[in-house]
């Protein structure tokens, strides 16, 4: 046999190897099917459950390390001010107080979102 026919018959058999290894495969799957479906289901929901309490847990951490670092930037310009001007401590108190209950109240909000995300675990 010369070189040329012998590499057709090569690629002819690799593609044939590969076709009934394909089908195998699909062949496989299919006769599995019912298992492999209740397994991902499983799987499914604990991934669910894994990523409600990962969000939970990491939308409160950062909520509270971002809302503790933005209140304390206010209040040290606050104070910063307040050193440069004295006499500005009433007209910034009220401002200075409402910042710090709206930036709270993000974090009071992430919580209660974090109870709910637990609660569906």
């Amino acid at each position: 046999m010369n070189s040329k026919t012998i590499s057709k018959t090569g690629k002819v058999l690799f593609i044939l190897a590969a076709v009934i290894t394909f089908l195998g495969f699909l062949a496989g799957n299919v006769l599995a099917a019912e298992e492999v479906q209740a397994a991902a289901q499983a799987a499914s929901g604990q991934l669910r459950e894994f990523g409600l309490a990962i969000g939970a847990g990491l939308g409160l951490g950062l909520a509270a390390a971002f809302g503790a670092l933005s209140q304390g930037k206010a209040v040290s310009s606050a104070m910063e001010g307040l050193s440069r001007n004295p006499q500005a401590s009433d007209k910034m108190f009220l401002p200075l107080i409402l910042g710090l209950v709206f930036i709270e109240s993000l974090v009071i909000y992430t919580l209660v979102i974090a109870f709910f995300l637990q609660g569906k675990i």
